[in-house]
């Protein structure tokens, strides 16, 4: 991992000639924008999102997200507007807030909608570890590519098209950019105004690559985001253990108070079905709070599961109850949404968290697309039966 630390600058103009909204628009029940601040918040290098927009509908998205909003002046916000311009005004609105700049910033384009946080990393991490100034993802590419001549009849290009041909594994390696991300060093960056501001690091992408500039474009992608958004364990991944947090995992972090103090709490009937899904695979199912309250227990009663609470060393004491049953950290998803689920997280086989859990615990976790009391336990069942199913 890149030592470096950086901020990512999204830009996200209202304005679309191919696409009316297309910054807006929906793949894989997603829209691009919310998209791309996900993939960017999954990073771990990054300490800072920032969405750069001249419209109001953008950035109510993109700050709901967890983005940081840049309000794009209108003399840089129109079509021959370059990325470079709103990237540099960010960079000022950052620089004056203060204390300090970072030692990168990674342009992202909403439009590459598969892009993930481990490819931001793969990009500062190449910066960092060949000294470059920049770097770019890429997607390798093969083709033989064919030119016109003076008379206009074709000549190979990467190729001699008049000789043998040759076999694909023959060529140099080339690389074709996709305009997905860009990673700069800020000061060559600030000092040129040109994302190639110096030795640049081409980064191949593993995701296929599509960019969206027309209806037909968004439509391909919608179909491949069913494949493509649903996370997978690796084969031999034997999860046995399931353990959740209770606030802000089987709720949604609210609590009711009555004048008497008495406490109530919204839970969700798909999250039961959930547990009791797991329960009849032979998963064995844990609740591990850190709150003593009468709520918790009665919850863990009604779902038949065991509850640890009042816990304040969680990693302590789920390494002692999995000890006990002869279970290993390497068996059990932990589903946590906060600061004090971190050790645990760390600590479990697949670590998985909430839509709205914390940033400090995304990093490195199966981020689910629904919020905690919100169907979050749910979503994790039916990703893990699948995962039996799959591997059976």
């Amino acid at each position: 991992m890149a030592s470096l630390r950086a901020v990512v600058v999204i830009p996200a103009r209202g304005g679309s000639k191919g696409i009316i909204g297309k910054n807006l628009r929906l793949v894989g029940g997603r829209s691009l924008i919310v998209r791309a601040v996900q993939a960017a918040r999954a990073a771990a290098c990054v300490d800072l999102v920032l969405v750069s927009t001249d419209d109001p509908a953008i950035g109510a998205a993109a700050t709901a997200a967890g983005a940081v909003l840049v309000e794009r002046p209108a003399e840089i916000s129109g079509d021959r507007a370059s990325s470079e311009a709103a990237v540099l005004h960010a960079l000022e609105i950052l620089e004056a807030r203060g204390p300090a700049l970072p030692d990168v910033v990674v342009l992202m384009q909403c439009t590459s909608p598969f892009t993930t946080g481990a490819d931001i990393d793969a990009l500062v991490t190449a910066v960092d570890q060949r000294e470059a100034a920049c770097a770019l993802s890429v997607v390798e590419d093969h083709g033989f590519l064919w030119g016109l001549d003076d008379r206009g009849f074709g000549v190979g290009v990467n190729h001699d098209h008049t000789g043998r041909r040759r076999m694909r594994q023959e060529l140099p390696p080339q690389f074709r950019e996709n305009g997905a991300l860009y990673a700069m060093r800020v000061a060559p960056f600030r000092a040129s105004g040109n994302r190639f501001c110096g030795p640049a690091v081409p980064v191949p992408m593993a995701a296929p690559h599509i960019e969206i500039d027309e209806e037909t474009d968004l439509l391909l992608c919608d179909a491949m985001a069913a494949v493509l958004d649903r996370p997978r364990l690796p084969p031999q991944t034997r999860i046995q253990v399931v353990v959740t947090d209770f606030d802000g995992v089987h709720t949604d972090d609210r609590v009711l108070v009555d004048q008497d103090g008495r406490e109530a709490v919204f839970c969700s009937r798909s999250d039961g079905m959930g547990v009791e899904m797991l329960r009849r695979a032979g998963f064995h199912v844990l609740i591990l709070s850190k709150e003593r309250n009468p709520v918790v227990a009665a919850r863990a009663r009604k779902l038949q599961v065991p509850c640890l609470q009042g816990i304040d060393d969680k990693l302590s004491a789920l390494s002692a109850w999995l000890e006990e049953r002869e279970l290993s950290w390497d068996a059990v998803a932990y589903l946590g949404n906060d600061i004090n689920d971190a050790a645990c997280l760390n600590a479990a086989g697949l670590a998985v968290v909430p839509a709205d859990a914390h940033q400090s615990v995304r990093a490195g976790a199966l981020i689910l697309k629904q919020k905690g009391g919100f169907g979050a336990i749910r979503a994790l069942a039916e990703f893990l039966l699948r995962h039996q199913i799959e591997n059976h």
